[in-house]
């Protein structure tokens, strides 16, 4: 597995914190199950998040000017 780039790292943990906060202010919760599930939730988020990241940019191949037209010889 490739290693992470710096852009996935940021977005998941910017999302697990934006997400654990928005649960638990959303929730109003104070027990430690509510915050367990929210940070599982966040963490799980997060996680998505960098894993559905693109992982880079590759140049697009180059496109020539009619790419179906044949030779005939």
């Amino acid at each position: 597995m490739p290693r992470p780039t710096a852009a996935q790292l940021v977005y998941g943990s910017a999302t697990v914190i934006c997400t654990t906060l928005a649960l638990l202010l959303l929730s109003g919760t104070e027990s430690g199950i509510g915050v367990g599930i929210a940070a599982v939730t966040a963490l799980a988020l997060g996680l998505l998040v960098a894993v559905r990241l693109p992982q880079s940019r590759q140049p697009a191949p180059a496109r020539t000017a009619h790419p179906h037209r044949t030779v005939h010889a």
